[in-house]
């Protein structure tokens, strides 16, 4: 794999609050290799282990890229959601969130069905020809396509199953990290002091509630994508 200098500043990321877990009483005791500190109540996160693992996260993600390789970035709760989306969009990847389907990628033949449902109904609206039909089958159809935008509208243009998983808080896609272990795709996951550090293919400790650490995390990854995938234009 490429080693690369992904410029990881301790002072950054102190900046955007990373080192800042849960309350003590609400942690995972695995977690505990990766906390330096407690204060007032709350677990501190050792940024040095951080920036360890958020390297060697961005030397996976661009050697992937580089490859061309297809990702998938989840984080449905609020404090995540838009930076989830921008993040995607900027570097070309899948994205889910909204919420997270049961059976999104381990029953990937019925996700494939509403992706097809989905992009029929945009067709038909670009076409305007849900405007011809009557006024209650319109409704009913834009109300469908509606939904199918909210849920999936990050991953209309995925074709099969991702090739890497990069979760945003850890025990909030649950769901979504055990479909990838069942079905052996690799995970990037962003844990805080609350969850388990195993389950992950690579776990980076870092507060998943503040949207300034979830906004840098993100960025140091999407820019190790982007990076891959310029290299993998130059030398396809």
């Amino acid at each position: 794999m490429t080693r690369r200098y992904w410029n990881i500043n301790l002072e950054e990321m102190m900046e955007a609050g990373v080192h800042f877990g849960h309350g003590t009483r609400k942690w995972n005791p695995r977690m505990a290799p990766y906390i330096s500190a407690k204060r007032k109540g709350i677990h501190i996160t050792n940024l040095t282990r951080t920036a360890r693992f958020l390297s060697e996260a961005c030397d996976l993600v661009f050697d992937a890229a580089s490859r061309g390789k297809q990702f998938l970035i989840v984080g449905t709760k609020n404090k995540a959601a838009d930076s989830v989306a921008r993040a995607a969009i900027r570097a070309r990847c899948h994205y889910v969130n909204k919420k997270w389907l049961g059976g999104m990628l381990t029953n990937w033949s019925t996700t494939e069905t509403r992706l097809h449902k989905f992009r029929d109904l945009r067709m038909e609206q670009k076409m305007g020809r849900l405007n011809r039909l009557p006024k209650r089958d319109a409704a009913m159809l834009k109300r469908q396509l509606s939904h199918l935008q909210t849920y999936l509208g990050g991953i209309k243009y995925m074709t099969g199953l991702p090739d890497i998983v990069i979760i945003v808080d850890q025990h909030e896609e649950y769901t979504a990290l055990r479909e990838c272990i069942t079905l052996g795709i690799p995970t990037i996951c962003l844990i805080d002091t609350n969850c388990d550090p195993d389950l992950g293919d690579i776990s980076i400790p870092a507060n998943d509630d503040a949207i300034a650490s979830i906004r840098l995390i993100l960025n140091k990854l999407v820019f190790a994508i982007c990076e891959g995938r310029s290299s993998y234009i130059i030398n396809p």
